[in-house]
């Protein structure tokens, strides 16, 4: 259900279900879990779909969501399933990269935008269609998407339970960029290798600190931030590159 590569530096993750449109059973979660926890040396992350779709949603079928309470089954499998592994995507100390063709919906949507950067196909869409079965976000999204595009363009997601394109996305602050179908592997990969190169440790500073800054006022941001620089201070990569910036050349950053 998961194909697991390496490509130079970068982790490259395929949820490989294309019959299925890559839904999601909790299974296919703890496999990305689990893949995510064992990454070793990559200084990047790719998650992508194979086939025409990146992600159409959980797919609840099966002993997981067994049980006679269809609200506990669910319970249980967000709690103990999708959730941690959005949780560890956001703990990741390397830079992550989605790329989405066709559909992005429901946990597929979480996941896509739970990237620090989402490159989208012009095929690609997003969709949280909880609301047309009656139910409600999960996933991450109803704490992801106002931060990310505001509350009221988040309840016309949530509330109207509407496709949203990629060009749309993109001019709603969502996604990173839009590719035309033909381009999308390449430039997400371009994308995750020019991240590998960069200063890992920084890079995974940076992340982890605008994620605890939507938490924190003012002051515990700056406090945040001094250590932070005092940690990224001690790195090889931050030697690299102020002796790269005197010297006029560019830096050759290793990743510590």
């Amino acid at each position: 259900m998961l194909i697991n590569e390496r490509d130079g530096a970068v982790l490259v993750l395929t949820l490989n279900r294309p019959d299925r449109l890559n839904a999601a059973p909790p299974e296919l979660f703890d496999t990305l879990r689990q893949a995510l926890a064992d990454c070793g040396d990559a200084r990047a992350v790719l998650i992508r779909g194979a086939g025409r779709a990146f992600c159409s949603g959980a797919d609840v079928a099966g002993a997981a969501m067994a049980g006679g309470d269809a609200g506990e089954a669910t319970h249980r499998a967000l709690a103990n399933h999708y959730h941690p592994t959005m949780a560890a995507i956001a703990e990741l100390p390397v830079p992550v990269v989605s790329a989405v063709r066709g559909a992005a919906a429901g946990i597929g949507c979480s996941l896509a935008l739970a990237a620090d950067f989402c490159v989208a196909s012009d095929t690609a869409y997003f969709l949280q269609a909880f609301v047309n079965i009656g139910l409600v976000p999960d996933g991450g999204a109803s704490w992801m998407l106002p931060r990310q595009i505001g509350r009221a363009r988040a309840l016309e997601m949530m509330m109207l339970g509407e496709r949203i394109a990629a060009d749309k996305a993109l001019d709603w602050g969502m996604i990173h960029t839009v590719v035309a179908d033909d381009q999308l592997d390449e430039a997400a990969l371009a994308l995750a290798h020019r991240l590998a190169a960069g200063p890992t440790a920084a890079l995974g500073l940076i992340r982890r600190g605008v994620q605890a800054s939507l938490e924190q006022d003012y002051a515990g941001a700056l406090a945040r931030e001094a250590a932070d620089q005092r940690t990224a201070r001690g790195t090889f990569d931050a030697l690299e590159g102020g002796a790269a910036f005197l010297q006029k050349r560019k830096p050759s950053f290793r990743g510590n």
